[in-house]
């Protein structure tokens, strides 16, 4: 019998696969019905806090339709872009269903952008107006361009609306999606001028928990979707009570946050994504309503991705074998 081996994947070597957008947002919405199943296992995921909104979290996850199983270690530690290190780091690790060996380990930083930006698109397909032509994108980080990326692969975007702290990243972001995309991408100075006259708006900051938030009562027009990637940090309670409709992509793992002291002026959701993708709840019912997505990163999310780049990448050669 040949010694069990796993193939080791850099940073460099998943981005080199390079899987596609819409891939992502197929193989997310199979997971996601499979989840409206009950066919899922995904235990809350616990974590460590060595610092102030810093973060070290396991999620490991099971989806029998997908043979895929394994873990995420991840870490978010805001002070790395201050050493010039990204905001989000770790490895996934994929088991064999049968025998339980681990097959392959891999870098988790393409994964966690495309498949947080892929979920984003997948809540505005059932929340947000379908004719949605304007975006605004407050942020403009790695998430800021993975889910501009995603929701114009579901939307005809014309014109884009950046905001960030830093004027430099907004110039950045500005020149590189406007290329990228090929429509109109706007730098703006205030954080509302990125919201009121958008049909699509994502936060995509820090993820806080004790937040100053900064979109207040009325800035998301009647008619729009939101996103918000960095859970309740930049919404009001004032903003997040106007919504007519709040989605998440998993109940328990909300409440087990909100009992670790997030969400604390957030209403319960109405429904998870799954329900949506399932048609088990409805989604938006008309062009007036105010919807949010308040996703929160589901291990489900990285299973569903990770096999498909490992398929891709043993193709094509990338990668290095370890003898375990």
């Amino acid at each position: 019998m040949d010694k069990p081996r796993i193939l080791y994947l850099s940073r460099a070597d998943v981005e080199a696969v390079a899987l596609d957008m819409p891939t992502i947002i197929q193989r997310l919405e199979d997971a996601f019905r499979e989840k409206s199943q009950g066919r899922v296992q995904m235990p809350p995921k616990p974590g460590v806090h060595p610092a102030p909104d810093a973060f070290i979290h396991a999620m490991p996850a099971y989806i029998p339709a997908l043979r895929s199983a394994g873990i995420k270690w991840v870490s978010g530690f805001p002070d790395n872009a201050k050493r010039g290190l990204p905001y989000i780091a770790g490895l996934i690790v994929l088991n064999d269903v049968e025998t339980g060996l681990p097959y392959a380990v891999m870098d988790c930083t393409w994964i966690t952008a495309y498949r947080t930006g892929a979920k984003t698109a997948i809540a505005a397909k059932y929340l947000a107006r379908p004719d949605s032509r304007t975006a605004g994108i407050l942020a403009c980080g790695t998430q800021g361009r993975t889910n501009l990326l995603a929701l114009a692969t579901l939307f005809p975007l014309k014109r884009v609306y950046a905001y960030d702290i830093q004027p430099d990243r907004v110039t950045a972001y500005v020149a590189e999606m406007q290329a990228k995309l090929n429509i109109e991408v706007v730098g703006v100075a205030q954080p509302r001028q990125a919201v009121i006259d958008s049909d699509l708006v994502v936060t995509s900051g820090p993820i806080l928990l004790h937040p100053q938030p900064t979109i207040d009562k009325d800035w998301l027009r009647p008619g729009a979707f939101g996103s918000a990637v960095d859970y309740d940090s930049y919404w009001t309670g004032a903003a997040l009570a106007q919504l007519d409709r709040l989605c998440t992509d998993d109940h328990a793992q909300f409440q087990y946050y909100r009992q670790s002291g997030y969400f604390q002026q957030t209403p319960d959701p109405y429904a998870e994504l799954g329900e949506l993708v399932a048609g088990l709840k409805p989604g938006r019912q008309n062009d007036q309503e105010r919807t949010l997505a308040m996703n929160l990163g589901l291990a489900m999310d990285d299973m569903a991705v990770a096999p498909e780049v490992y398929r891709r990448a043993r193709e094509r050669g990338l990668g290095v074998w370890l003898e375990l």
